[in-house]
């Protein structure tokens, strides 16, 4: 990053924003109260970008609680990892770096919660191996659900609006799971997994 965009991002984020605040608050608490609600110790993520919503998930999770998170982008990789460091959270996150579809079939099953927020195309991928990776109870959650109002225009067909499009089908056709979306920010989609 040049030293103009450093500074500008500095000052950018330097003066809070009231409106942005709120929002960020009950973004952050409607997600703490659901890792809290079944009682999460083990959370994986994908798509970690700056660490942002990695250490709001970690912070939710109790002392011995442990967040895996995934990033392709090796740079955005280092700044997630420096978020963490800087939030005192470094022992706690396990940060993978790689394409979700290459690391997922190498973890192991059983975690409490999945919070999905990465690349959109793949989402129906996602969206499987999240229900393989969740246990029986756990928590699917999916950022962007109305995608900026792109789900709901017929005219656009990008991927993008159609892997979020297909993940939402998913979460509300599939019989492993129980799912909702949550009119939070840009929209959740809050699954439970019911069977399989």
């Amino acid at each position: 990053m040049d030293e103009r965009l450093e500074r500008y991002v500095a000052e950018l984020f330097a003066v809070e924003d009231p409106v942005l605040a709120r929002v960020r608050a009950r973004h952050a608490e409607a997600g703490l109260v659901l890792l809290r609600a079944i009682d999460a110790a083990t959370v994986l993520e994908l798509g970690a970008l700056g660490g942002y919503s990695g250490i709001w998930l970690a912070r939710g999770l109790p002392a011995h609680g442990r967040l895996t998170t995934i990033e392709k982008d090796p740079r955005h990789a280092r700044l997630a990892r420096q978020a963490f460091a800087e939030a005192g959270l470094q022992d706690r996150v396990r940060l993978i770096e790689g394409a979700a579809l290459d690391v997922l079939p190498t973890l192991a099953p059983a975690f409490d919660a999945v919070f999905v927020d990465a690349d959109k195309e793949p989402l129906a991928h996602y969206f499987e191996w999240s229900v393989r990776l969740l246990r029986p109870g756990g928590l699917l959650l999916c950022d962007n659900a109305f995608f900026h109002g792109s789900v709901v225009d017929p005219a656009d067909r990008s991927a993008t609006a159609e892997g979020v499009r297909a993940f939402n089908r998913l979460a509300a056709t599939d019989p492993r799971v129980v799912s909702a979306v949550v009119p939070i920010r840009d929209g959740l989609v809050v699954g439970v997994k019911v069977a399989g």
